[in-house]
């Protein structure tokens, strides 16, 4: 009687979704107090964060590798840093919109997404109720074979999002450019460190030594390696570094 009972149990376990999947559909997250209530940020992954601050949720850069799109809540705004394909994905922009859900997409993404509205450096204004600006994003000395830079001048954008009383600094592909160094006044800073596209962990420690973001999260870092960061950055008071699964 016991042989037919175990292999019953064994059988409706074997049905049971594993932990560690599980884990995998759960995104870290971490909040941030404002003067006007919590802040949830969600890292989903390489350069895809989701915002929750009051009733309004905001997507940055959704690509459907990520993350299933489906088990997360709809955008009241989404915002889109350039065109490459790990940042611009048409799929997860639709599947995530709902009936007045505002889009911004910077210069090199115009015409991509029906109804985005396009903000090129420098642009501000106020979109789904936040204060949106346009900050540039190019490479300096990251070249292609050919020359080029891997991200033009004029092409993409960071953004500066102001929730509450935070300002809340998302880079997208980038190096340590002259406009990030003159920010003021950042809370939390979203830097990209993978080479040959973005910053090495020195760019990106240089880079916070200018504008000093009160809470530092290193993103779309690949295999670069976090602790150089940390350990750049370890005897500089008021930059806390956070390193979060955003590889």
């Amino acid at each position: 009687m016991q042989r037919p009972i175990l292999l019953l149990l064994l059988f409706f376990l074997a049905l049971l979704p594993a932990p560690s999947i599980l884990a995998q559909d759960q995104p870290q997250e971490d909040v941030v107090p404002t003067a006007a209530g919590d802040l949830t940020i969600s890292f989903i992954g390489h350069g895809t964060l989701m915002f929750a601050f009051g009733e309004k949720v905001i997507h940055v850069d959704p690509v459907g590798r990520e993350a299933d799109y489906s088990t997360l809540p709809d955008a009241d705004l989404i915002l889109i840093t350039h065109e490459h394909g790990d940042h611009l994905d048409p799929a997860a922009v639709a599947e995530l919109s709902k009936d007045g859900t505002e889009i911004v997409v910077s210069g090199s993404c115009e015409g991509s997404l029906e109804g985005a509205q396009v903000m090129r450096n420098g642009d501000s204004r106020t979109v789904a109720g936040f204060r949106i600006e346009a900050v540039p994003a190019y490479n300096i000395v990251n070249l292609r074979s050919e020359g080029m830079p891997y991200h033009p001048k004029g092409n993409g954008n960071g953004y500066v999002i102001t929730l509450g009383d935070l300002r809340v600094y998302v880079a997208g592909d980038t190096e340590n450019t002259p406009e990030m160094k003159a920010l003021e006044d950042i809370d939390v800073a979203f830097l990209p460190m993978n080479l040959p596209y973005t910053m090495t962990p020195a760019m990106v420690a240089d880079a916070a030594k200018a504008f000093r973001p009160r809470i530092l999260y290193p993103y779309h870092f690949g295999q670069t390696d976090t602790d150089e960061l940390v350990k750049l950055l370890a005897s500089e008071e008021g930059i806390e570094v956070r390193v979060r699964d955003l590889g």
